[in-house]
């Protein structure tokens, strides 16, 4: 895939300060019931599964009082420890499926969608404000610079203020980095639990819409399992 070389840092800004285009979330949601999570892993995935979600319940409880980027580092580092990359053929025999934060945790294993998601909510849960977080969908480089082979990926973008450069959370790359230093990343879309934008100049197939309804099967799903996020506006 070709692409006229940009400066990293704009063209993650340029594409992500995009009009939103659909509204995801709206209304007044429960408060998030961890017990109820945890009762579950035990009862659809085992001993080992309920474990995994204590160790991340004890890590969400060490995080409340840390400054968001303590909270980034501390998310980044469980969730790229603690999970095995798998494709979705082989945890969920399924080409393409979003997984929620407790299957996630509870098979132990999951790709890049549920690397990302499960950092997000985790860090929503920490009181990290939405408007400061995007699951960005990218086309990641493989290989040497200038290859022009890229294949599939998400990762979380974190802006301290909308004009900041974001910072990067992947499971590719354990560092959380500025933009500027991944020039191997090109953004198609990015989303959270309040909307979708696009960006304007991608010559991806990828179609938003459908990634969004995967996203709100994801979103009913975990309020399903107890998870739900605190309002922030």
């Amino acid at each position: 895939m070709q692409r006229r070389r940009r400066h990293p840092r704009g063209r993650l800004l340029g594409a992500l300060a995009a009009g939103m285009v659909v509204a995801v979330m709206g209304g007044t949601v429960a408060a998030p019931d961890l017990d109820r999570m945890q009762t579950q892993a035990l009862q659809r995935f085992g001993s080992t599964a309920a474990e995994t979600v204590t160790a991340w319940r004890r890590m969400l409880a060490e995080s409340e009082e840390d400054r968001e980027l303590d909270k980034l580092a501390r998310v980044n580092s469980f969730f790229n420890r603690r999970l095995l990359f798998e494709d979705d053929a082989v945890v969920w025999r399924q080409n393409d499926y979003w997984a929620t934060p407790l299957e996630t945790l509870g098979k132990g294993a999951g790709d890049c969608e549920d690397f990302a998601i499960a950092k997000y909510m985790s860090l929503r849960l920490l009181g990290v404000p939405a408007e400061k977080l995007r699951l960005i969908y990218v086309r990641a480089q493989i290989g040497a610079a200038g290859s022009g082979v890229s294949q599939a990926h998400m990762v979380v973008g974190y802006f301290a203020s909308p004009t900041d450069e974001p910072l990067v959370l992947d499971n590719l790359i354990g560092e959380i980095r500025p933009a500027a230093r991944r020039p191997d990343l090109f953004p198609v879309f990015s989303f959270n639990s309040e909307g979708l934008w696009v960006a304007g100049a991608t010559t991806s197939s990828a179609d938003p819409t459908a990634r969004l309804s995967r996203w709100r099967d994801a979103l009913d799903r975990m309020q399903r399992e107890g998870l739900t996020l605190p309002q922030t506006r």
